[in-house]
């Protein structure tokens, strides 16, 4: 039997072969844990992140307006670093709740997905 961890792994990987960031398009990757999300952009070429965001400070608001919050952040770093699209990684995550709140926030910041 597999635990909830070990499928979303096998989630992450299934996904992680069929995407990659490049300097151009580079990866928006989403990490959630119970108190904190965290987003980065990534270039798989050169294994280098680009731009990163996170929710660190901010736990006074509920957690979907931190993940709104975030992904206005790393949209605007975006655009400060000159990226104007992005291939999306959800990272096994189910997306709706905080994940879809973070690529709304970024997609209204002007990223496109």
């Amino acid at each position: 039997m597999t635990t909830k961890i070990e499928r979303r792994i096998k989630i992450k990987y299934r996904v992680r072969n069929k995407i990659s960031g490049t300097t151009a398009r580079p990866r928006m990757t989403v990490f959630r844990s119970n108190k904190q999300i965290y987003v980065q952009l990534v270039d798989d070429l050169s294994g280098r992140t680009l731009a990163a965001a996170s929710s660190l400070g901010m736990e006074a608001m509920p957690k979907k307006e931190q993940a709104a919050k975030v992904g206005e952040l790393i949209a605007k770093k975006a655009q400060e670093a000159g990226i104007t699209t992005v291939v999306f990684d959800r990272n096994g995550y189910l997306y709706h709740g905080r994940v879809k709140e973070v690529a709304d926030a970024a997609r209204n910041g002007g990223l496109k997905f």
